[in-house]
């Protein structure tokens, strides 16, 4: 089981392999666990045993629950619960509509029930995890990175002591840091030290005041926690203790040369996205996409793609936020094919709201963007404001941003050709059933890239150069040579978009290691790759003679 799954899906998983056992005496079982239960690993125990040739079905669910009386002892989450039982069956889906005094010996908690075939995310209808990840959207999404000790982030004071303003090129490695916080409610204006490129030996002499810095608050934590795990990544951060854990390596890549990309908050109790700016690093709780496009943007902040974000997140902790998961939620999102004029009027409001919200907090350093979308949130309900409630209202004229995004909603919809009142239901099955549109032409060789030239560079798909191109392409022609063998991607999406990308180049059939041979890593990656070409030739995605040799299969 992986790692990342709860603790408790071990003995999910457990139950269910007694359940499906010949000559159990086992009926049914249920589990109280958190509400993380829904989130991308653990979903995936409940997705394997419900697909699994002797499958259990869930005749009762309850997502997403308070625990109820809080006390000063009380676990500070929110639950779930579920009921499982061989078979196939259709199930009750219990959710909450009302919670009232959770924290007293009267709780009152109203449930509204939805029949039907219960899916591993634990809701009813419309199975987003049937949605597959997309080519188009490969390559240009991340986290931010992952520093992996607290001497890497510096306040403005500390920085200048570390030779930002003095040293030749401080300004590349001491830079500005946000994380999520830094986003959502006030910044606190922190910098990283950010080596990446440079070994300890250049860090130590143009950066002497850093190096021994992180000597005294990183190596030893460092080093510490490789003794105590002895895994592989904890050596390998003992032994580069300078660099930050996770430098992304990929987002660099596709962040390079952009005057400004999106961000949102991975975990946050209001998804909202924005342009950020590349001068400053994000955080690793910053999901990072390479589209510095404002349609994009206008997208990403529609209500139809927030209905397709609350089903596809993960949920955490007692304030019940929602976690972006990358995998999930943006690899197999459907982006709509809208003509250039509607495109266009999506750009315009898009720009409009982001500059909106910023001006807003500049206008009011104390107001945030929480504080905002909280009293946009009860205008939408028509919920009573309080007093301070209508400060920010007034502050942040949220009036505005209101009709920014009503706007923003009904061009989305336009550029998908769909009704402007779709419920959320509505709007998840259309999604659906559009991501598996786009999957059977993708794999006919139609990617709708959302970023043509740097994504297909990276899929390692050429693109023809006319003769009097050639003189002025030179460098591009030596680029894409050196794209020949790249690094073998980490994220499953990018590696299936290589290796397809890798069959609809090749002129015949090809095997794993014709196809390994073109990445860095070479033999090393040949079982992955086996193992994803025997998932394409089940998805209908390619064929094979004989297990050893596959072909490209291009769907009618």
């Amino acid at each position: 089981m992986n790692e990342s799954a709860d603790f408790v899906m071990y003995w999910w998983d457990r139950a269910a392999d007694l359940l499906t056992r010949r000559g159990t005496k086992l009926r049914r079982f249920g589990f109280v666990t958190t509400n993380s239960i829904t989130q991308e690993f653990s979903r995936r125990v409940m997705a394997a045993r419900m697909k699994a040739k002797k499958p259990i079905s869930l005749l009762m669910a309850i997502p997403d629950h308070p625990w109820t009386k809080a006390t000063r002892d009380a676990a500070a989450v929110r639950i779930a619960m579920t009921v499982a039982v061989a078979g196939k069956h259709d199930g009750v889906l219990r959710e909450v509509v009302q919670e009232k005094s959770v924290d007293t010996d009267a709780p009152l908690v109203e449930l509204r029930d939805a029949t039907g075939a219960i899916n591993p995310d634990l809701t009813v209808g419309a199975d987003v995890l049937a949605a597959t990840p997309l080519m188009a959207n490969a390559f240009i999404c991340s986290n931010g990175m992952k520093p992996l000790g607290a001497g890497f982030i510096l306040d403005a004071q500390q920085a200048l002591a570390m030779g930002l303003g003095r040293r030749a090129d401080a300004e590349r490695h001491i830079v500005p840091y946000r994380n999520g916080r830094d986003l959502t409610s006030r910044s606190r204006n922190c910098y990283a030290l950010d080596f990446f490129g440079l070994s300890s030996d250049q860090v130590r002499t143009s950066f002497p005041e850093a190096y021994q810095h992180l000597v005294v608050t990183v190596k030893p934590e460092r080093e510490a926690a490789a003794e105590r795990s002895q895994t592989r990544d904890a050596q390998e951060y003992a032994e580069k203790w300078w660099l930050f854990c996770k430098p992304r390596q990929e987002l660099r890549k596709f962040v390079d040369g952009l005057k400004r990309y999106i961000v949102t908050v991975q975990t946050a109790k209001h998804r909202v996205f924005q342009f950020f700016d590349p001068a400053l690093m994000p955080d690793q709780k910053l999901m990072v996409f390479g589209l510095p496009d404002g349609a994009h943007l206008g997208v990403l902040s529609s209500r139809v793609h927030s209905a397709w974000t609350l089903r596809t997140c993960g949920w955490l902790g007692v304030g019940n936020d929602s976690v972006y998961v990358k995998s999930r939620t943006f690899d197999p999102f459907p982006f709509p094919d809208a003509s250039e004029p509607l495109k266009a009027q999506i750009r315009a409001v898009a720009e409009e709201l982001d500059a909106f919200r910023k001006a807003r907090q500049a206008e009011h350093p104390r107001l945030t963007l929480t504080q905002m979308y909280n009293v946009l949130e009860k205008l939408r309900a028509g919920e009573p404001l309080d007093a301070d409630d209508t400060r920010i209202r007034d502050e942040g004229l949220v009036l505005i941003l209101k009709e920014l995004h009503d706007r923003l909603d009904a061009l989305v919809f336009d550029a998908y050709g769909w009704p402007r009142d779709l419920s959320d239901e509505d709007i998840i099955a259309r999604l659906v059933a559009l991501n598996k549109e786009r999957a059977r032409e993708e794999a006919r060789g139609l990617i709708r890239w959302l970023r043509p030239d740097y994504q297909k560079a990276r899929a390692g798909i050429a693109t023809a150069v006319q003769p009097e191109e050639a003189q002025d392409s030179m460098a591009l022609v030596v680029d894409a040579a050196k794209e020949q063998k790249p690094q073998f991607p980490a994220g499953e999406v990018e590696r299936t978009a290589a290796i397809m990308a890798a069959l609809a180049n090749a002129s015949g059939t090809v095997d794993a290691a014709a196809i390994a041979a073109g990445f860095r890593q070479g033999k090393r990656v040949e079982p992955p790759i086996q193992a994803t070409l025997a998932s394409l030739v089940r998805m209908g995605f390619a064929s094979t003679p004989d297990g050893r040799s596959f072909m490209f299969r291009r769907v009618a």
